[in-house]
């Protein structure tokens, strides 16, 4: 006997627009609260590495004072200075400016390249970071009245003296910011989720994140506005005047002090 089975007809059945609209929606959702996360994520890794950077050059920065008799290597990269860190390039090309490193009296304790440029540092920089006027750059600084520091006996809170911080691109100097005043000087950095990084004399990094909305502002701004062509200019007092950030960036390169009574923040 024969046995027939009768097969059902198969329907397939397709998205209506509203669905396909909906399931849209949800993706964007979705992305729009996984992206940022992401992001911070991966900041917060570049922030990790930057702070091991800085760390590495202030415990190779000890190291030279080390086996110097305490003296502070020369903060100032200029190309007429002697004993610098690093050494200012003026050649664009990469090469050239891996040779100021090269040169410098830190290499031998730090002789890795990478560890001289903070991850999310601006393209075709080799060198980001930059130690302040203090700690032996400049001879004389406008606005401020205590000489350089050129010996580490001469420092007297080892924890809380800045040495390097992330300045964003070498320049021919060391990082300064005034003194007896409530201003800015050089431009300070904004990143890593609004904020710098620092190292320290007796070797440890932290990371400071801004509070006043006018050094995220500042730290924001396109290099050579900042310095040239900003109007106001960033040392104007507009940027300096309660400013918490400021006052607490002062304290760290200066060692503690201020040379002015700071006044109340406006925010």
């Amino acid at each position: 006997m024969r046995i027939w089975r009768k097969m059902g007809t198969m329907k397939t059945k397709a998205f209506t627009l509203i669905e396909l609209l909906v399931v849209i929606a949800i993706i964007a959702l979705l992305m729009a609260i996984i992206v940022p996360t992401l992001n911070r994520a991966r900041e917060l890794g570049r922030r990790a590495v930057c702070l091991n950077n800085v760390k590495q050059l202030a415990l190779a920065w000890n190291l030279y004072a080390d086996n110097n008799d305490n003296k502070i290597v020369v903060g100032n990269t200029h190309q007429n200075m002697q004993h610098c860190w690093v050494y200012w390039e003026q050649a664009l090309d990469e090469e050239d400016k891996i040779k100021g490193i090269l040169k410098g009296y830190l290499y031998p304790y730090c002789p890795d390249i990478k560890l001289y440029r903070c991850p999310t540092g601006v393209k075709g920089e080799v060198v980001t970071y930059s130690i302040v006027d203090y700690m032996n750059g400049h001879d004389e600084v406008e606005g401020a009245t205590i000489a350089p520091l050129k010996n580490r006996l001469q420092i007297r809170n080892a924890s809380r003296q800045i040495v390097f911080l992330d300045e964003g691109r070498m320049t021919p100097s060391s990082w300064t910011v005034y003194y007896l005043q409530e201003r800015w000087w050089d431009q300070i950095t904004a990143r890593h989720g609004n904020g710098t990084t620092f190292s320290f004399a007796d070797g440890h990094s932290e990371y400071w994140k801004w509070k006043d909305p006018r050094t995220i502002k500042i730290g924001k701004m396109d290099y050579s506005a900042a310095i040239s062509s900003l109007s106001p200019p960033i040392d104007d007092t507009h940027w300096g005047q309660g400013n918490e950030d400021l006052h607490r960036v002062q304290r760290g390169v200066w060692g503690g002090k201020l040379g002015y009574t700071p006044s109340s923040s406006p925010y």
